[in-house]
């Protein structure tokens, strides 16, 4: 099904509708056991329960496994704006850590701030479940039309 897209700046006049529901598995999220919860319209929402065994050697949260979750959500964010026959990859990713974090529900909430023909830019910010700020992400995505996807 396919909607038009008039908010986002520069994507394709008409965007494939973006269904979480046809995406069967994603490993790295069965992995580290994170889950997107919703992806439309430019934003997106992953949740994810830190415990001990994502622990590094201080017994914090490892920061690559925020760095995961927020690069998932801020992808499928991304992903929701991509036209009929687009593909993405992540070219730059940014993260700045606020607290540290043991065993808690976390959420990130991922956003396209802005959207061009082929370069977007997207936000999130990683919360807890007292929604204290625990980390902030950024990303650039690359759009792919057609076969530039191939193969990689």
């Amino acid at each position: 099904m396919e909607q038009p897209t008039d908010t986002q700046k520069g994507a394709s006049k008409k965007t494939r509708f973006f269904d979480l529901a046809t995406i069967k598995r994603v490993p790295v999220a069965d992995l580290i056991g994170f889950r997107v919860t919703e992806a439309k319209a430019g934003r997106a929402v992953a949740t994810f329960e830190a415990t001990s065994k994502h622990a590094n050697p201080m017994g914090t949260l490892h920061g690559g496994i925020l760095c995961d979750v927020a690069d998932a959500a801020m992808g499928m964010a991304f992903a929701s704006t991509l036209g009929e026959d687009e593909t993405l990859t992540t070219v730059e990713l940014k993260i700045n850590f606020f607290r540290p974090v043991w065993n808690a529900k976390l959420t990130a909430e991922a956003q396209v701030i802005q959207r061009g023909k082929t370069i977007g830019y997207v936000e999130c910010d990683i919360r807890d479940e007292d929604k204290k700020l625990i980390a902030k992400t950024s990303s650039t995505c690359l759009a792919l039309n057609g076969t530039e996807g191939t193969g990689r």
